[in-house]
């Protein structure tokens, strides 16, 4: 029998959470969207994401999907999923029915982050857990020339987490650009996809930079060791969101 499969848009805070994935040590963003499936069909449900965020860390538009016993309405079904799911800082964004050829990781072509910091001397208020509080003055420019030293295919040792799982070290970065808005510095990376901590890894180097403690070129110079010694503190996770995922028209 084939089952209906179903596309969803997810926003949430991360902060409550140990990262997307279902995990032993506490609430996760899938088992809370999980458990409201089974409140919805009476049904254990796997939910399948787009990206395995960690604790902390939020997304502007997640993507998921998963299979169900029977047809649903995809109004009836976001408006049943954003009640069951109460009170958990998440909102499921929409829901549209697939393909079964369609997997949210698997199928997904790009990957968009944003990494905030509020470049200030004044505490946070507003935006805690919202972004990286950074009180020394950065240099944006300086930010910016360094981050296009990892834009390209490399070898991203350096910036890749001692746990990450990934078969390779060798990603292709499609856009790694740094803009000022104000005291807001936001750090946007695209690629297919990302080694675990890339972004927080290449923030955490280019708070460096913005810093003066590492010219533009040592970016360079570290990308090249290929050595995780080499890279700087990795930034905290509440500065980072996954911004949107990309897809094939068709899918």
């Amino acid at each position: 029998m084939i089952m209906p499969r179903y596309r969803i848009t997810v926003e949430y805070d991360g902060t409550p959470f140990v990262g997307w994935q279902v995990q032993s040590n506490g609430p996760s963003v899938a088992g809370a969207i999980a458990a409201a499936l089974e409140r919805l069909t009476g049904k254990q449900i796997a939910v399948h994401g787009a990206g395995r965020t960690d604790a902390g860390v939020h997304a502007y538009a997640q993507v998921a999907h998963f299979d169900l016993a029977a047809s649903w309405d995809c109004f009836r079904l976001r408006e049943g999923l954003n009640a069951c799911v109460r009170p958990n800082p998440i909102a499921i964004l929409a829901v549209d029915e697939t393909s079964d050829e369609f997997h949210a990781r698997y199928s997904a072509r790009a990957r968009h982050y944003v990494y905030r910091i509020l470049n200030r001397r004044a505490p946070l208020a507003l935006e805690a857990n919202r972004a990286w509080h950074v009180g020394i003055p950065l240099d944006h420019g300086a930010m910016a020339e360094a981050a296009a030293h990892l834009i390209g295919r490399h070898d991203f040792t350096t910036f890749r987490s001692v746990e990450c799982q990934s078969s390779s070290p060798v990603k292709t970065l499609d856009a790694l650009s740094v803009q000022r808005l104000g005291d807001l510095i936001e750090i946007r990376a695209t690629a297919r996809s990302f080694l675990h901590n890339q972004v927080r890894s290449m923030a955490g180097s280019l708070k460096l930079v913005g810093e003066g403690k590492w010219r533009p070129l040592d970016l360079k110079n570290a990308l090249a060791a290929r050595d995780r010694a080499a890279c700087g503190p990795v930034a905290p996770p509440h500065g980072l969101y996954l911004l949107r995922v990309d897809y094939d028209l068709a899918k």
